[in-house]
């Protein structure tokens, strides 16, 4: 049977609670919206670094049409429970002040397997995002839509492993290589991308400061990533780079992953203070 997917018209908007919203939550998912929405902009630099691979470049396609859908999903549920967001004037600010490189024409990893791992590590950051999320709301429209883009995003994490597989074959990327590029993509997450965001859909006419956005993003993205949610994300990164999972280097790697985000939230909970 073919796979059907789901569209906004499935969400139960009917059901939407807007008691059981979470403020924090409310503004970390109008700056998810904005991400999610613009993927148009990496479909076309996917474009000019897979040129000529045809069979890669219609799923890329694919994937674009479903990570718009995804932002569109999020952008509406937002303007819901706030009536004074507005999404297009909100992801046209952000469109303004952020736009990734996108006329590069190789990868900007040094290789397309190099690409292809980064683009695994996306889908790793979100599908354990959003099934973080999903988690954690009591909110009925907005888990069903967390759910499904947690699947989506699981979904893309595949079908990009396994264009990896089939680039490793003529490019020989070996694990250390593929593991460099996996640590770049995960550090990237405090890129302006992200900061921007969450500027762009909740400013209220201050001036943008990265580091202050993305600290007032990350204090409240953060705490929703349980042990669960790490240890499949890390499952998932090292199986991307040629790692087994579930050995010695894994737990250790488990815990200190663990360490670190606790760590994180910590200082992150002082800077409020």
């Amino acid at each position: 049977m073919a796979y059907k997917h789901w569209t906004l018209d499935d969400i139960p908007w009917d059901r939407l609670d807007r008691s059981k919203v979470d403020p924090d939550q409310l503004k970390i998912i109008k700056a998810a919206a904005m991400v999610e929405f613009n993927a148009t902009d990496y479909v076309a630099y996917l474009e000019n670094v897979f040129a000529g691979d045809e069979v890669f470049l219609e799923a890329a396609r694919a994937w674009g049409v479903e990570e718009t859908q995804h932002g569109e999903a999020l952008g509406q549920w937002a303007s819901r429970v706030d009536p004074d967001f507005d999404f297009p004037k909100r992801f046209a600010d952000f469109r303004a002040g952020f736009r990734p490189d996108i006329d590069a024409d190789h990868s900007v990893r040094g290789s397309r397997a190099g690409e292809m791992v980064a683009r695994c590590m996306v889908e790793v950051g979100t599908s354990s995002y959003y099934s973080a999320l999903g988690d954690a709301t009591d909110e009925p429209a907005l888990e069903f839509i967390c759910r499904k883009i947690a699947a989506d995003e699981l979904r893309h994490y595949k079908l990009f492993y396994d264009h990896l597989k089939r680039y490793l074959n003529s490019e020989g990327l070996n694990r250390f290589q593929r593991l460099k590029v996996a640590l770049g993509r995960i550090t990237e997450t405090e890129d302006d991308e992200l900061s921007y965001a969450y500027y762009a859909a909740n400013n209220e006419g201050e001036p943008y400061d990265r580091e202050t956005a993305n600290r007032e993003y990350m204090r409240r993205a953060l705490p929703y990533y349980k042990d669960l949610h790490i240890d499949r994300a890390l499952a998932m990164v090292f199986k991307a780079v040629g790692l087994k999972p579930h050995t010695p280097l894994y737990r250790t790697t488990s815990f200190g992953a663990k360490w670190l985000k606790g760590r994180q939230q910590r200082k992150l909970a002082r800077q409020a203070a």
